[in-house]
């Protein structure tokens, strides 16, 4: 397993070393050494409807109705979802939501209370 950086265009593992340079298969992106030894991981920046940043445990609140894909229910407006975890993905937010269980939000439909 080699330790390259993933591309910071495509996110893919198949970097490699050319001269002073990365060079990803993939996507064709070249990058220098230098800039990925500067900032090994990029922080994750996840924020609301309304620009606020959002952090693992805060709580949010729905601001649309939200149809439950694969069922009959919907999540309320309004509906408070408390402890949310932050993940990686189309759908920024992992929670419980009472009365309907675990499910995966995008950050787009919440706002923090």
């Amino acid at each position: 397993m080699s330790n390259l950086p993933p591309c910071p265009e495509c996110g893919s593992e198949f970097t490699y070393e050319d001269g002073d340079r990365y060079v990803c298969p993939e996507c064709a992106h070249e990058w220098p050494q230098a800039a990925a030894a500067e900032n090994p991981e990029q922080v994750r920046v996840v924020r609301d409807s309304n620009g606020t940043e959002l952090r693992d445990g805060d709580t949010v609140s729905v601001i649309k109705d939200l149809k439950v894909k694969g069922s009959s229910l919907v999540v309320k407006v309004g509906t408070k979802v408390k402890n949310i975890r932050l993940a990686e993905g189309d759908h920024d937010i992992d929670c419980k939501i009472d009365g309907i269980g675990a499910m995966g939000l995008k950050s787009e439909f919440v706002k923090k209370v």
